[in-house]
This record gives C-alpha cells, sequence and structure tokens, in this order.
C-alpha cells in the first residue's frame, strides 16, 4: 500500500475545548478534546491505521512488519520514529512551559528532548500565545517570579493570525493562550517542564506539578527573535521539514508530488475536501483528515480545494558517524565525518573478564564522553557501527559468538543503545575492515572487493556493490576456512586443511619450527638465539631475503599456498581487486609480485579476462572504526 489514512490517538487535557470534533470531523464522543495526535508512533498515543491490509495497527506495528525502509534513508540516523504530529485545540491557556534539549533530557529523562514548531489553524480576535521573554533576565529573577506568581510580567505576549507559524526551539519558554487551534509538528517526545499553570488542578483536585528546578537548567532567558519561514519551507530544522499546500480549486485544483528513497510523506489537512492519490490507490480527503505515504512510493497527486501541510524528513546537516572496533585487549572508538575523514578517536582497555554487562557499558560512556569533548552534540550523530570479532547476527544486532573476549547471544545492540539514544549496528570485524578499505583506504573507488587478513589466523571479507557480502544465513564470510589440502594441517576450526592452517602466522611459525628440527644449520637458529621459542615471522623472512635455503623454501611454500586461496577467491567472487592486511602483509614486497604473477597465469580465464591486483590495505588499525562507521 502506498497510501495510509490515520486514525488519531486523542487527549482530554483540562484546558482543551471541542472544536476538532465539530470542524476537524474528530469521531470523538467525550466532552473536552484538547489534543488528537494525528501521526504518532510515541507509546502514549499511537496513531493507528484505518484503511487497507493494516485496519486497525498502530503506525508502529506497520513500520515494524513492513521493516523502516518505510521511513526512508534520512530517518536511519533515528533510534526512533522522529516526530509527532498533532491537532491542539485550546479553549483555555496552557500552562507556561519549557522543553529540554536533547544532552539535557538523555541525562535526565532518557529520551530526547523537543524541538517543535506551530500552525496556527484558526483563533479569536485578539488571541495571543506566550513566547519568549520581553527582555532578558537573570536566572535569579526567574526563579522569584515563579515563586511569586509574577512571571507572566516579564513574557512576551505574542498577537496571532490564523496562518502564522513560530519556531519554537528548544529552552524556549512558551504557551499556547486561549483561543486558539494549532497544528504541531515536534520531536518525538513528551518531555515537558511546567513553570507556571494559572493555579489550576488536575481530576485528582490537586494542583498539578511543577517543574520549576529543572526548567531552571534549561531556559534560555534572552527574547527571542522570530524567524521568517525556511524559505522555501515553511519550516525545516534537523527533525523535519514543512511545507504547505494550497490549491483554490480553481487555478490551482490539483499538485503532484514524489516520494522517493530519502522520506515518507505525512499530509495533514488543515482546510476544503478533494481525493488523493499515490500508487494505484485513491482516496477522498476531508478538512482533518492525516495521510502517511511511505518512502519509496512514488508519485502522488492531491486534487480538490485544500490547505495542507507536507511533512518529511531531511538529511542531517554535517553529521558524524561512530565506528567502534572491540578487540581483545582494547577497543577503539572513532569519529567519522561524511568525507571518511577519521577526525577523532579514544581507546579503552576491554577487559573482557569483567562480563559483557559491564564492557558494553564502558564502551557507551567513553563515546558519549567522546562526543562531549569534540563539542559534537549527540543529535549530529548519525549513529554507532560496531565491529565484532566472531560472529554476529546483524539483523538481532546480537554477538553469537566471539572466542576473542568469550561472549555468546549478547544482545550488543540494545545493550548499547541503552547508553547511546542513536541507531546502532553490528557486524563482524574483518567485514568491517574491508568496507572501511572499500570506502577510504587502498580499494577507494571499487564496489568489488574481497581482502584477508594475515595474522594469528586468516580472517577476511567480501564487499559486493559497496555493501558487505554475508549471504542470508547468519555467521558471514569465513574465508580462512576454505580447505585448500585434502586431509592437510589440523586447523583451529577442527577440520584440515583450511587456508588458515597454512596462510596465517601461526601457520609458517609452526612450519618454521620444524624446518629448524629437521636441519640445525639454517639460520633460523641464529637469528632466535638458539630457542625455537623466540622465532618471529620478521626472522623467516629475514633469512630468506639473505639466501637461507630452509627460510627460501618456507617463504615459497607459504606464498604458493596464500596464492592458492587468492585464485580461489578471485574465481568466485570476480572482485576488482583483491587486499590483504595484518602483520605478514608487511612483507608485500616479498610477497605480492609472485602472487599476482600467478593469477595472471592460473585464474580462469587468465589474460582473456581481467585479473585483479593484489595489494596491501593501506589503513591499519583506522580500517575496523570507519569500516564499522559505514554500516550506519
Amino acid at each position: 500500500m502506498a497510501l495510509l489514512h490515520l486514525t488519531p490517538s486523542y487527549k482530554d487535557y483540562l484546558w482543551g475545548g471541542h472544536r476538532l470534533v465539530e470542524e476537524y470531523n474528530k469521531e470523538y464522543d467525550g466532552d473536552i478534546l484538547a489534543e488528537s495526535w494525528e501521526l504518532s508512533c510515541h507509546p502514549d498515543g499511537p496513531s493507528r491505521i484505518s484503511n487497507g491490509e493494516f485496519a486497525g495497527k498502530t503506525l508502529a506495528q506497520y513500520i515494524e512488519a513492513q521493516g523502516r525502509e518505510v521511513l526512508g534513508t534520512n530517518c536511519r540516523r533515528f533510534k526512533d520514529f522522529p516526530i509527532l504530529i498533532k491537532l491542539i485545540d485550546a479553549k483555555d491557556n496552557l500552562s507556561i512551559q519549557v522543553h529540554p534539549d536533547n544532552q539535557y533530557a538523555l541525562q535526565n529523562e532518557g529520551q530526547y528532548g523537543k524541538t517543535e514548531m506551530w500552525v496556527v489553524c484558526d483563533c479569536k480576535e485578539g488571541a495571543f500565545l506566550y513566547y519568549g521573554f520581553k527582555k532578558e533576565i537573570s536566572k535569579e529573577e526567574f526563579e522569584q517570579r515563579i515563586k511569586e506568581d509574577t512571571l507572566l510580567e516579564v513574557l512576551n505576549a505574542a498577537p496571532v493570525h490564523k496562518g502564522d507559524v513560530f519556531f519554537i526551539e528548544s529552552g524556549t519558554i512558551h504557551a499556547i493562550g486561549k483561543d486558539i487551534v494549532i497544528a504541531e509538528i515536534q520531536q518525538n517526545s513528551n518531555v515537558t517542564y511546567r513553570v507556571y499553570d494559572y493555579g489550576r488542578v488536575g481530576k485528582d483536585g490537586k494542583k498539578r506539578d511543577l517543574h520549576v528546578a529543572k526548567a531552571l537548567d534549561v531556559t534560555r532567558r534572552s527574547p527571542v527573535t522570530r524567524k521568517g519561514s525556511a524559505n522555501p519551507h515553511v519550516a525545516s530544522c534537523d527533525y523535519f521539514t514543512v511545507d504547505k499546500l494550497c490549491l483554490d480549486g480553481k487555478t490551482m485544483r490539483e499538485v503532484e508530488g514524489c516520494v522517493d528513497q530519502s522520506s515518507f510523506v505525512s499530509i495533514l489537512f488543515l482546510e476544503g475536501s478533494g481525493s488523493i492519490r499515490c500508487g494505484g490507490d485513491v482516496m477522498e480527503y476531508r478538512k482533518g483528515d492525516s495521510f502517511f505515504l511511505p518512502a519509496g512510493s512514488g508519485e502522488y497527486e492531491v486534487a480538490g480545494k485544500c490547505e495542507a501541510l507536507v511533512t518529511t524528513i531531511g538529511p542531517k546537516e554535517d553529521p558524524v558517524r561512530v565506528g567502534i572496533d572491540i578487540g581483545g585487549t582494547n577497543v577503539k572508538i572513532g569519529l567519522v565525518d561524511e568525507a571518511q575523514n577519521l577526525i577523532a578517536q579514544t581507546s579503552i582497555h576491554t577487559g573482557a573478564q569483567r562480563g559483557w554487562k559491564e564492557v558494553v557499558r564502558d564502551i557507551g560512556q567513553a563515546t558519549y564522553a567522546l562526543l562531549v569533548e569534540e563539542g559534537i552534540p549527540i543529535e549530529r550523530c548519525a549513529g554507532v557501527g560496531v565491529g565484532m570479532p566472531g560472529t554476529t547476527d546483524r539483523k538481532r544486532g546480537v554477538v553469537i559468538y566471539s572466542n576473542n573476549i568469550s561472549w555468546e547471544n549478547v544482545p550488543l545492540v540494545e545493550e548499547l543503545e541503552k547508553y547511546l539514544p542513536v541507531p546502532v549496528y553490528v557486524a563482524n570485524d574483518a567485514d568491517c575492515a574491508v568496507l572501511g578499505e572499500t570506502v577510504a583506504g587502498a580499494a577507494k573507488g571499487c564496489t568489488d572487493v574481497v581482502m584477508l587478513t594475515l595474522g594469528t589466523g586468516v580472517g577476511g571479507g567480501v564487499v559486493i556493490d559497496g555493501k558487505i557480502f554475508e549471504g542470508k544465513m547468519v555467521g558471514g564470510c569465513e574465508l580462512g576456512h576454505m580447505a585448500i589440502v585434502e586431509d592437510g594441517e589440523l586447523c583451529t576450526c577442527g577440520r584440515r586443511g583450511c587456508l588458515e592452517a597454512y596462510a596465517s602466522a601461526t601457520a609458517l611459525l609452526r612450519d618454521g619450527k620444524r624446518a629448524m628440527e629437521a636441519d640445525p644449520d639454517t639460520a633460523l637458529w641464529k637469528k632466535c638465539g638458539g630457542n625455537a621459542a623466540d622465532l618471529a615471522v620478521e626472522m623467516i623472512f629475514e633469512a630468506a631475503k639473505e639466501g637461507d635455503a630452509s627460510a627460501l623454501s618456507l617463504v615459497d611454500n607459504y606464498r604458493r599456498k596464500l596464492g592458492m586461496g587468492i585464485i580461489n577467491l578471485v574465481n568466485i567472487f570476480r572482485p576488482q581487486k583483491v587486499l590483504v592486511g595484518g602483520g605478514i602483509s608487511a612483507q608485500e614486497d616479498y610477497l605480492l609480485a609472485p602472487i599476482n604473477q600467478r593469477l595472471q597465469q592460473e585464474c580462469f580465464g587468465g589474460e582473456r579476462g581481467q585479473v585483479p591486483e593484489v595489494t596491501v590495505a593501506s589503513l591499519g588499525n583506522q580500517a575496523g572504526m570507519i569500516g564499522a562507521a559505514n554500516l550506519v
């Protein structure tokens, strides 16, 4: 379905009237209807779908069933549904209130703060609302006036007329006055600090709570300069973009638009009637109706006579992503900008023996501290990607097993989002490394890349069409565990003959020690001081370069086995480039020329086809962080 008609959630706050029923066609049988939450996934008042196969379901249930793709790519940076749209009928004055910014609300309320905008739908003559202060006042005067009930004397009473627009940034003291009907578009938050309520009592007969201490913390106590429209939009900020749609039914009887993959479209009709069409669906609309058009729905058309608000989610300006690379010893945390630059980084000790909850807590706190240290507000953070050694379930955000840090079935994404209220993604660390090299390293400009990491084991990953390839099954690619020798050396995975059993640093050292035992005259004995336990990979390559026959044989065997594995991978994936990383890749001058020559000779198709070059990865330990950030 491309056209969802929404039924709102209703609120009967004591200051409300009945105009939303009488004039905006709300089906509500109570005496007071203060607010109708027209587009909402908030648990305090979800809107529901009234048509099609999802009729009766909440909008949140629809999104869960269809996937977050229906929200659009610009919404990927939000952990939850980003906005809430209301109609508000103020028969009486609303309380004087203020909303906190994101940082304060996250620290004190566990949810985002609130920036909002108002469009005046109708009002009586002489109506006004409160919008900031008349003059700058001190925090002490602010507190004293709250105590003495003289706060209204210093507030800016702004007259209103139909069609007026007010943008209410967090920290702005404000209140809707009586006899005003307003359409409100806001962040998806319900955090409000009241400072004055005209002495009213609630349904329980008690005065409603005030939140003076918190309001004193967050309120900007200077006059607010009322901004004009965010041309060409009615309003535009990091959380929403609002446009006005007007058809007079004569010279302008219809208008077309397009819902692309970047954002859903919300249309709230404030006046008029007519029809709306999208994706083969056609529905009638009237005053007060609200529609949700999923991202990617394509062309739509509104016909008739109307005034409507069209709301979308725009791209984030100057976004920063977090890339986290979890290792057995240390956790590396980096901030990555749009140009794939690592603009700041830190590291902490993993300390996996403490248990996964403590480790994740420390990662979350260290990440938040890095953002604060760099002066980057949480709303600039588009999300967090985590590279994890071992097997991960990316869809569920679970680490199935990591032998490096002894984690099993750890709900990493769910736990980390407790400390970082932005979308979090997880993938295997080797997959993140190849993605990092693809977007910013040795394979930049390529879309299809294979990478092998040659260290204690042999890891690796595959990027196809610019995305990590992991197949349809949980676990992803394990390139080091393809067998290249039947019934060969025992691998750490339990099988025999795996590439890892021949091309890892561990395998090369094993073979080196065997060679030393077989030939006491080899140069390797001298290099390790007569102690085989001190043999290092670098010693084997040094001895080979010096012409030692035993070392030359070791290196030649290593190159042949590594080359065989790479040829297999090229024949399967046909990448544009093959990268090698890890400690052994430092020997590129001695390794890669023979392997590249062999690829030309033995890859299927040979010179008649296209054979990729094998090169060394260039980002070092930054690859995992940059790649993880690109999971976002």
